[in-house]
């Protein structure tokens, strides 16, 4: 029986499938563009803030904040990156969980390693990776077992700190024992926040992610100190004898736009009908959605900060109609009031439609039809957004996407070194050199 606890001892890199071991570097240097983008945005500031002056260093818990200067605890460390991540909605993620494993997992797994690191410990690239894909593989599993057991739509923070415990029980070594109370401690504190809240009324707390980082950290070293909580439920739950038979991580997806994941099939439709038809923004008279009633909860109230325009669809769809682009720039408050913007949005309809609603979270459709001042119209239907396993970005273009977040940021040349360390990351004898890359304030190296 491949169950987690084989799966935690015996992962071994090199005979993981070839097709997990890219994804698992896709997923990584997706979140660390995301990362490096997002150090702007006033929760990722508040939270490295926060983190430094609530959750200080000491001599056994020292970590590098990435994005911002500084040090503080592990825990804090994990808290201020997985906030940096949520803060800017363009990570990866996971369509039958509805939500975002990396941004909880990556934070912590960096704070964990940079500890080690500072301690003269070296942790090879593969060790690197195979506990990432721990990570991944736990959280996306006990994700999908909590959201088919209670009705209520959490946040990833409620199930992705299980997938932490168990990287970072491998990490430290801990015994059996020890690792199943980690998984249950990391159960039992993860914040069960409700999502759909921060859907209606959208604010920094977002996904979760932040408070998510803290519990799985923190479960791991309570149980490294005889702290018990086992069992995980949800773990136990779970189907999990075919770890290694199958993963989860395969079924990953890359948002093209930093924008929520429910509001991307939308503005792809709005991609699809710009380049199939030849019409002005001046002569838009009426723009209909109909799409899955999750999505249809995003709305198209005029966004006042960042937060409401990542978690609208009628933003992100007049935005692409006025500048034929969505990138961090047009999420920044200084372009929420851009009028031409404005003027789109209160054009824009909103309906739900049953069968889509029926085929989430599997699948997530949206119709869209513009109708013109003329009186045409010009429709798509049944639209999924790209970046899913059925019609996913290609290497180059995750790589693009990763240009283009961090452009302005950091050099052409730390860009180009980024990716090329991590797509041979597992080559490396000591990951230290990813820590330095991407800790501290990202400065712009000529």
């Amino acid at each position: 029986m491949q169950n987690i606890h084989n799966f935690i001892a015996d992962i071994n890199w090199n005979e993981l499938p070839v097709t997990v071991q890219t994804m698992s570097k896709h997923c990584l240097l997706d979140i660390l563009g995301v990362a490096i983008a997002a150090h702007t945005t006033l929760a990722a500031q508040i939270a490295s803030k926060f983190a430094t002056m609530q959750f200080g260093q000491s001599k056994n818990s020292c970590a590098r904040l990435i994005g911002f200067d500084g040090t503080c605890s592990v825990p804090g460390a994990a808290f201020s990156g997985a906030i940096l991540i949520d803060s800017l909605d363009a990570h990866d993620g996971h369509r039958l969980t509805k939500g975002h494993a990396g941004a909880t997992v990556l934070p912590s797994l960096l704070a964990m390693v940079d500890h080690l690191s500072s301690e003269k410990i070296a942790i090879s690239g593969k060790y690197f990776l195979e506990l990432m894909v721990i990570g991944y593989e736990v959280s996306l599993r006990t994700g999908i077992e909590l959201h088919s057991s209670t009705e209520e739509f959490h946040t990833s923070g409620a199930w992705a700190p299980i997938g932490v415990a168990a990287m970072g029980a491998k990490l430290l070594q801990l015994n059996q024992s020890q690792l199943n109370h980690a998984l249950g401690i990391a159960e039992y504190y993860a914040p069960r926040s409700p999502m759909m809240r921060c859907i209606d009324q959208p604010t920094m707390v977002k996904d979760g992610a932040g408070w998510g980082a803290l519990a799985g950290i923190s479960s791991v070293y309570m149980a490294q100190e005889g702290f018990t909580g086992a069992p995980a439920l949800s773990v136990t739950r779970a189907d999990e004898k075919d770890y290694f038979l199958r993963y989860e991580l395969l079924n990953q997806y890359f948002k093209p736009w930093p924008i929520c994941r429910w509001a991307q099939p939308a503005v792809e439709a709005i991609v699809i009908l710009q380049k199939q038809f030849s019409f002005s923004i001046k002569d838009v008279k009426e723009i209909k959605i109909s799409t899955f009633h999750h999505a249809v909860r995003l709305a198209n109230k005029p966004p006042t900060s960042s937060d409401e325009a990542q978690y609208s669809i009628g933003y992100p769809v007049a935005a692409m109609l006025a500048k034929g682009k969505i990138g961090a720039e047009e999420m920044n408050e200084s372009s929420l009031n851009d009028p031409i913007i404005r003027k789109l949005q209160k054009t824009i309809k909103l309906e739900e439609n049953q069968c889509h609603t029926n085929a989430f979270p599997a699948k997530r459709f949206a119709n869209v039809t513009i109708t013109l001042q003329s009186g045409d119209t010009l429709a798509t239907e049944n639209v999924e957004a790209r970046g899913d396993i059925e019609n996913p970005l290609s290497n180059e273009e995750i790589q693009t996407k990763f240009i283009q977040l961090t452009k302005g940021i950091i050099s052409e040349s730390k860009q180009n070194q980024l990716i090329k360390l991590i797509e041979n990351l597992d080559k490396e004898d000591n990951i230290k050199g990813l820590l330095d890359l991407i800790t501290g304030k990202p400065s712009y190296i000529l």
